[in-house]
């Protein structure tokens, strides 16, 4: 797939998955969230081998990230979403959506899924709405999966 980037002053996004920092995105998905709190290193970087992945930097420094899992026709899950607190409030995320959306490859898809509990004002923004029919929606969710697999390790 083509890589895309784009340039706002001393800001690029980038679908480049070798710019990405995985350490910075490591530290903070495993520290500063509740979906992905100690999420192992190996496993934050099978996800990102098999995504489309948007990495947001300042003067080269990541400040933030947003991932795709896709089929590119019918469907794609929008996760792991986030901007450094320190470079919030500057119309980021925004900026990060409109590239997520306007991906070419993300074009005509029929289902769209994200999972959130915060900023839901701005997935509003790009159409995303609340379950018309939660009756229809099923999972099979492990909250505590990062941690049993550390368990599972040390024994």
């Amino acid at each position: 797939m083509e890589i895309r980037e784009t340039h706002r002053n001393d800001y690029t996004i980038s679908t480049d998955k070798n710019k990405l920092d995985v350490l910075s995105i490591h530290k903070f998905l495993s520290n500063e969230t509740d979906w992905a709190k100690g999420i192992p290193i190996d496993t934050l970087e099978t996800s990102i081998e098999n995504s489309l992945n948007f990495g947001i930097y300042y003067e080269n420094k990541q400040i933030g990230f947003a991932r795709i899992i896709s089929d590119y026709s019918t469907i794609a899950y929008l996760g792991d979403v986030y901007i450094l607190n320190e470079y919030r409030g500057k119309g980021l995320s925004k900026w990060l959506m409109n590239e997520i959306m306007d991906h070419p490859n993300l074009q005509g898809l029929r289902r769209w899924i994200l999972l959130t509990d915060t900023a839901e004002w701005l997935y509003k923004k790009f159409g995303f709405t609340k379950i018309p029919k939660p009756e229809l929606y099923m999972e099979k969710h492990n909250p505590t999966v990062y941690s049993s697999l550390k368990t599972n390790n040390l024994t």
